[in-house]
């Protein structure tokens, strides 16, 4: 616990760049080379840690200091974020007005965040701060006219991020489905521009369908020099199909061999953020061949509690480029076939020439598809059939690496 003595004395000694004094609950006093001294308040938010200024002392005194992080404690506690509370406070103050467009988008924003997924809520803050704020931030949210709105998001257009315009439009959408619920605007002008930007085509990751050229690419990948962390990676890619952060974040802790499952946990799957924290895990079914190659790789990286880690350091997972880099060496390039393609690559022999039960090989994939009536999700795991199917999809990759004339054979005659 500091004192205000020893604020009052506090220095940065000369050899650091800075120096920070703990008092309690996060709180903390910054000291700068220069003598300035700074409060802050370390917090986390989605897991990550982020910190908040609450004044410089000695302005803002030792037991000031406190009730600030108190008040921002008890902001965090009640689902908000303490930082967007306060820009929210600082935007009413500066226009005495509670309907401007950045002040009602950063309420909208405070109130949605927290049910979603980090990523997504990374991606609408910014599409708010970069695109829409330095246009319309001031605006009156019931003033803002459909025409406005259409100018603003077509200078993300004119950037050639097409993409990226039907993003910002959507957040701007429901920004101001937000204002209209709230008494702030008579309208949602957004809806007045569909079709209004230029379409956008969605780009489908690169996927080898045909047997006879994923044979090459199986040989490949065979073939393939370098270290066997990635070897052993690129080898399961094709055979295990799933995602590619959830591939390389592989832990061993996930792993039964002896049963021949991978149990990946809700955490890192591709979900909502509720899905993420209370939803079940994805069990995946080993083919023999998985497993022998993850005993073969247990006795160079079963220490470090990862299956795949990085070259730099054992407690993170391979790159995101690892295995794309490592595709190109073979010749294959992100046109001819990337890592998140062998999702494509399956889904469509099993189906096609394997004749397996559609609904079996999206289970695999970890994708939630409507039942028979179309009214709920079939959450069916189907996990005995899929370790059936999953023997069968090794062994016809293996067949065709070593080019066994079964091309033409569907899985009722393999």
């Amino acid at each position: 616990m500091l004192t205000d003595t020893a604020c009052k004395k506090a220095t940065c000694p000369p050899d650091k760049k800075r120096e920070r004094l703990a008092d309690s609950g996060g709180l903390y006093l910054e000291i700068s080379p220069n003598g300035s001294k700074r409060w802050f308040w370390k917090y986390r938010k989605q897991g990550k840690e982020g910190r908040m200024a609450l004044g410089s002392y000695p302005d803002v005194g030792l037991a000031a200091a406190r009730t600030a992080r108190d008040e921002a404690k008890n902001i965090k506690a009640g689902g908000f974020d303490p930082v967007q509370e306060r820009k929210v406070g600082q935007l009413k103050a500066a226009a005495n007005l509670g309907d401007g467009f950045e002040l009602v988008a950063r309420e909208w924003y405070t109130k949605k965040s927290p049910h979603w997924s980090e990523q997504h809520s990374v991606r609408e803050l910014r599409n708010l701060e970069k695109d829409l704020f330095p246009w319309l931030g001031p605006r009156k949210v019931g003033d803002i006219e459909a025409v406005e709105l259409l100018a603003t998001v077509q200078r993300v257009e004119a950037r050639g991020a097409l993409e990226s315009a039907h993003r910002v439009l959507c957040t701007a959408r429901g920004a101001l489905a937000y204002a209209v619920a709230t008494g702030r605007a008579s309208r949602n002008v957004a809806l007045d521009l569909a079709g209004a930007l230029t379409p956008h085509r969605t780009k489908h990751f690169a996927a080898i369908t045909e047997p006879a050229k994923l044979a090459g690419l199986l040989r490949a990948i065979r073939s393939y020099q370098g270290g066997p962390v990635v070897r052993t990676a690129l080898a399961l890619a094709p055979m295990l199909f799933q995602r590619p952060n959830e591939l390389r974040g592989m832990a061993w802790a996930e792993l039964d061999l002896e049963a021949g499952l991978w149990t990946i946990p809700a955490a890192r799957m591709k979900r909502t953020k509720d899905g993420k924290e209370n939803g079940a895990p994805h069990l995946v079914p080993l083919p023999q061949q998985a497993i022998e190659l993850l005993r073969d790789l247990h006795p160079l990286t079963g220490h470090t509690g990862l299956v795949f880690p990085g070259e730099r350091g054992t407690t993170r997972p391979i790159s995101d480029n690892t295995l794309r880099v490592a595709l190109q060496t073979l010749g294959f390039g992100s046109d001819m076939q990337t890592v998140h393609g062998f999702r494509a690559t399956a889904r469509t022999i099993l189906a096609e020439r394997l004749e397996f039960d559609p609904l079996i090989v999206e289970a695999q994939l970890a994708h939630a598809v409507k039942d028979a009536n179309g009214r709920a999700y079939n959450r069916t795991s189907y996990v005995e059939q899929r370790r059936a199917m999953m023997q069968t999809w090794a062994d016809y990759l293996d067949k065709l690496r070593i080019g066994a004339d079964i091309i033409p054979l569907h899985s009722k005659t393999a």
